[in-house]
């Protein structure tokens, strides 16, 4: 008795020459709709190397703004709480110093050109200091609003002078705004226990 051969049955193949296709479409898809989170930083120039540091400068009391975060990121200016929303108008006063006040620092005459002969608070010294425990979203914040503090300034100046923004400016201009309101600040960031370094 002869054995019939039992035919095979050939299974149907999977056309995938448009799976690629569709797979490079779904990732152009996600790439476009989906938002990416900005990191946010603060632009900082770090300190040179410690053989390179020049000496430190005697800086007078009246010099110096001191702005103080502690551990429950209470936020004290020359010692007396304050309201982050205040900080921003404090520094402005601090640095502009609009009517010589000998409480407030001291102005000196300096040639910048276009201006000419200016007095500036070019020796003035914000000082930051921030607890080991304070938060990091309250340490940028108050950072955020002295670095906005003096882009208030100097918007006011480039609109005065130049009838434009800090940003529409160019350089040369840039630069003699940043000369009459330069950015000093100072970070101190070894507050211990009950706020002593």
């Amino acid at each position: 008795m002869r054995l019939k051969r039992r035919k095979r049955r050939r299974v149907p193949g999977i056309n995938t020459a448009s799976i690629a296709d569709i797979s490079f479409t779904l990732l152009i898809l996600f790439l476009v709709v989906t938002s990416m989170d900005d990191d946010k930083g603060l632009t900082r120039m770090l300190p040179p190397v410690a053989a390179e540091q020049p000496e430190p400068a005697e800086v007078t009391e009246r010099n110096v703004l001191m702005v103080e975060l502690d551990k429950g990121d209470m936020l004290l200016v020359n010692g007396e709480k304050t309201d982050l929303s205040h900080l921003q108008d404090k520094v402005k006063m601090f640095v502009e110093n609009p009517d010589n006040l000998p409480t407030l620092p001291e102005k000196h005459k300096v040639y910048i050109e276009p201006f000419g002969d200016c007095q500036v608070t070019d020796g003035h010294v914000i000082r930051l200091k921030s607890h080991r425990e304070a938060s990091y979203g309250a340490y940028f914040k108050v950072q955020n609003e002295i670095v906005l503090a003096y882009k208030g300034l100097r918007d006011s100046l480039a609109m005065a002078r130049f009838g434009r923004h800090f940003t529409q400016c160019n350089e040369k201009e840039r630069t003699a705004l940043r000369t009459y309101y330069p950015q000093k600040v100072s970070e101190d960031y070894s507050m211990q226990e009950g706020g002593k370094p």
